[in-house]
């Protein structure tokens, strides 16, 4: 009636080994982790976790840094000067526009001008307010669009839009197109990263994610902290017991290919478990500034009064070390601390200074870097 089994227990699965051991990265890396790093697209090809589609055009650019600033510095206030409002701040916009259409906060107040000056800035003349001279002074490295606009009057939706190119959740983000289109050059690092200041967009990791495309092309979040990568030291006190964990892994995974024979998923799930044993070595070395000089470290505001000036210089710079190692796409968002986002509903002059003074000197450092 019931055939005899060969095992006093059923096989464990990978996926039961993985819940049960929790020894974090270090204990599913495979073979290939003692493997000499790769570092070419063309690599990164053969890898199922991260590989090159192609594009419809030649690409332009080898890289792409979003600064994403949270809220949205206003315009009139940083690159784009209306003297309209100098000439009649002060006045009922009703006198000046006639009907004026109520706000969702039914608050309608009297005409502002940017309480900032602006000043030119480079060769080519730049109005750039005095919220950021830093940045101004790099006035001629910079492309100025004015011509934006934007249906959307709620955050969520708004950055759902910004990050995929659609008002609703569930899509890829451009940093997960950037790197399904033209893979990677980096084998030890995500080819997508996020250096996360503190404040996370409203719309959460849906900002980030790969949506219908493969999960390998999601944002991999890194946070300027001693950790800045969740589970990234190993566990195991000496490399032999993670070595012995290691060759566990390996025979488990032979024997459940050689079960289930080529599936892609599964393959899928292996590369990323070898590039997070890579990540191991290749994070902590990254994540350490030690190396730069102090010269280098100044520019960036590390040593700045202000203390997230230095967080946001941190990330600026860690940006700049990823770029070169090869990550292709690399979002950095603000740090929290300043009273608000650059949504200030609410003390204005206070806040975008704050906000100001937190990004003006680290971004013109990356900007002069690069």
């Amino acid at each position: 009636m019931f055939p005899c089994r060969r095992y006093l227990s059923p096989p464990v699965s990978r996926r039961e080994m993985l819940s049960q051991a929790a020894h974090g990265f270090g204990a599913v890396a495979l073979s290939s982790l003692l493997a000499p790093a790769r570092s070419s697209a063309v690599d990164a090809a053969a890898s199922p976790s991260v590989s090159v589609h192609g594009t419809h055009f030649p690409a332009k650019a080898k890289h792409v840094l979003f600064l994403y600033m949270d809220g949205g510095p206003s315009q009139v206030d940083t690159f784009d000067p209306k003297p309209m409002l100098d000439k009649y701040h002060g006045k009922n916009p009703k006198e000046v526009l006639g009907k004026v259409e109520a706000t969702q906060f039914a608050n309608v107040g009297t005409m502002l001008k940017s309480l900032w000056p602006f000043k030119q800035y480079g060769e080519c003349g730049l109005p750039v307010s005095d919220l950021f001279p830093h940045i101004g002074s790099c006035a001629d490295e910079l492309a100025v669009v004015r011509s934006m606009v934007s249906p959307f009057s709620e955050h969520t939706f708004a950055n759902y839009f910004l990050h995929t190119g659609h008002g609703q959740q569930g899509r890829p983000s451009h940093g997960a197109w950037v790197s399904y289109g033209l893979g990677s050059e980096c084998d030890d690092l995500p080819s997508f990263v996020v250096l996360n200041g503190g404040l996370i967009p409203p719309g959460g990791m849906d900002c980030f994610g790969s949506g219908f495309l493969p999960a390998a092309y999601q944002g991999s979040v890194f946070t300027s902290g001693e950790a800045p990568v969740a589970n990234i030291r190993p566990s195991e006190k000496t490399r032999a017991l993670q070595d012995a964990k290691l060759g566990l892994m390996r025979r488990l995974d032979q024997q459940r290919l050689a079960q289930l024979g080529k599936v892609d998923a599964l393959e899928s799930a292996i590369a990323n478990y070898e590039l997070a044993a890579r990540m191991q070595t290749a994070v902590p070395e990254l994540m350490d500034l030690s190396g730069e000089t102090k010269s280098t470290q100044e520019q960036y505001g590390l040593f700045d009064d202000f203390g997230n000036t230095r967080t946001y210089g941190r990330i600026c710079l860690t940006a700049r070390r990823l770029i070169e190692r090869g990550v292709r796409f690399i979002e950095l968002t603000c740090p929290g601390g300043n009273g608000d986002r650059w949504d200030q509903h609410g003390n204005l002059k206070d806040g975008h200074d704050k906000n100001a003074r937190t990004v003006d000197k680290p971004i013109a450092a990356l900007i002069r870097d690069l």
